[in-house]
């Protein structure tokens, strides 16, 4: 047994039968109050267990894990000969609910009753703690593999992709070729993406180059090539692609064509393909967001235009871009009417809005909107990533109190526990307002939470030690920042700003004298909204 093996059965089998005994008596609690759920769990320990491993995996198939968990544990508290094809879809589920015991307590029986070992688990659990955001429990399972299949592989080539690694995901494709493990569609597209993100234009077209040798189809991977080339610049290549379907396209691939002719601002040939096809609801949505990322107010409203004019204004998912553009370009009045005009508005309209006038520096409004959202009449509960934006809001505008009123509101009202994200901004406002005490004792708190720190928490309290020029503690936050982010270049500015500001000018020019030797350069800023004309609202 693996290291990280014994590591997940630390508990005693007693111990985790228990833990799912006490799991089971919440869920016949609650869940006997309803009356499908009191037939369904009647009928369970008359079932054979193919049927209820199939019913848990339907349940997970319509997109309800909670009731395909509630059910499994229901199923273990009356049963014992659970089998892989029991967990496999519970680790499903595990995956798409947020609280990782779960899926380490499932992980856990499983190796107590030796149904870990096949590759459908083994690939099961790689994603399942790559969604967790665990991705070295991920790696450690697939090196724990012996045989792995195409699946298995495509798995890592995921999680990788998913935690912001191409460089790593790539390394894997490169081992796939030495294991002369034949690639499926999904694989290439993975490398696709991949090259897309570290702008590997070569790399890119040595795939393309593949994809032709290969045989494969290319009008499954049509959509990938298209993102890739649209993503790099080469815009004219997408088009190649595109053309060479012979009408095969379908509306995601032309909904990808369009969307990389706004990111390379080839607007006219993005209006004509929206002209000659039947406009929908994904196609203007993806153009929208394009639009944001470029700040292209202009194009924007024309799309705008064309959405009202087909009704599609009543998309929520929609009108959620349009207010992220209008905010984007900084058109906040805009924004704000969008909102006002939502037929039906989700949390992510309401943190979009509280998130704009934060941006904007417009503080108070953000926390006035924040509290109306709390109403009872509004039946839209804020998340984790609100209390982001309401944080953020209070930094750009100097609300210290208001942001600690906030920071603990969250988990009183809304039991919504702070992450390393949400310390790393509260920090930050600290910082700025000179409590550098009040700010460590911060970080010691989410330290005693179990809560581990991450580089955005270091890099904001090396910034509130610069503001505050607390010395000794700003280079133990600045050795820190430099083992998670080694080679970022602001983190090499953020250090080299503390030094200059304690009158270190003999450090500042070392660590300039590093980034030029390492090849590190300073990021370049820019700003730029297009827009129609200068007049605008």
């Amino acid at each position: 047994m693996s290291t990280f093996s014994r590591f997940i059965c630390f508990f005693p089998a007693k111990k985790l039968h228990n833990r799912f005994l006490k799991d089971a008596a919440i869920i016949t609690k609650h869940q006997y109050r309803n009356v499908h759920a009191h037939h369904l769990f009647d009928k369970t320990p008359h079932g054979d267990l193919y049927s209820l491993n199939s019913l848990i995996a339907s349940y997970v198939r319509n997109n309800d894990p909670l009731t395909a968990w509630n059910l499994f544990v229901h199923i273990h508290r009356i049963r014992s000969d659970l089998n892989a094809y029991t967990f496999t879809p519970v680790l499903g589920a595990c995956s798409s609910l947020s609280n990782s015991n779960r899926g380490q307590q499932v992980h856990g029986l499983m190796i107590k009753l030796g149904s870990d070992s096949g590759i459908v688990t083994k690939t099961a659990l790689i994603d399942m703690y790559s969604k967790y955001g665990q991705l070295g429990d991920s790696v450690r399972v697939f090196d724990e593999m012996g045989f792995k299949d195409v699946v298995a592989w495509n798995a890592m080539l995921s999680s990788f992709l998913r935690h912001g690694f191409p460089v790593k995901a790539l390394r894997v494709f490169e081992a796939m070729r030495k294991e002369r493990v034949e690639f499926s569609e999904f694989s290439l597209c993975s490398v696709l993406k991949a090259c897309a993100s570290l702008n590997a234009k070569r790399q890119g077209k040595q795939v393309h180059a593949l994809v032709i040798v290969m045989g494969r189809d290319l009008v499954v991977l049509s959509t990938a090539l298209i993102d890739f080339y649209s993503g790099v610049g080469y815009i004219d290549e997408a088009m190649k692609v595109y053309c060479k379907l012979n009408r095969q396209a379908d509306d995601i691939m032309l909904n990808s064509l369009i969307t990389g002719c706004i990111q390379n601002r080839k607007y006219d040939v993005a209006m004509s393909i929206m002209s000659a096809m039947k406009p929908n609801v994904i196609a203007l949505t993806s153009a929208l967001v394009a639009c944001s990322e470029n700040s292209d107010l202009w194009i924007g409203k024309q799309i705008h235009g064309m959405a009202i004019r087909q009704g599609f204004v009543s998309s929520t998912q929609l009108c959620n871009i349009l207010l992220d553009m209008y905010a984007k370009c900084g058109k906040i009045l805009n924004a704000r009417l969008v909102f006002d005009q939502m037929p039906q508005s989700d949390v992510v309209s309401w943190t979009s809005m509280i998130d704009a006038y934060g941006s904007h520096g417009h503080g108070c409004e953000s926390l006035e909107l924040f509290k109306k959202m709390g109403e009872e009449g509004n039946r839209v509960v804020p998340n984790s990533v609100t209390l982001l934006a309401v944080l953020s809001a209070c930094g750009h505008s100097g609300l210290v109190e208001q942001g600690q009123e906030c920071f603990a509101l969250f988990q009183e009202k809304y039991g919504v526990d702070p992450g390393p994200e949400h310390y790393a901004c509260f920090i930050d406002i600290l910082g700025r307002a000179g409590r550098i005490e009040e700010a460590w004792r911060l970080f010691h708190d989410m330290v005693d939470s179990s809560i581990k720190p991450t580089a955005a928490v270091w890099a904001a309290l090396l910034n509130a030690c610069t503001l505050n020029q607390d010395v000794t503690r700003g280079e133990f936050a600045a050795k820190q920042l430099f083992e998670w982010e080694p080679t970022k270049p602001a983190n090499y500015i953020a250090l080299s700003n503390f030094y200059a500001a304690i009158g270190r000018w003999d450090s500042v020019d070392l660590l300039r004298s590093i980034m030029k030797d390492r090849g590190i350069a300073k990021e370049a800023g820019s700003s730029r909204v297009a827009i129609a004309s200068s007049n605008e609202n």
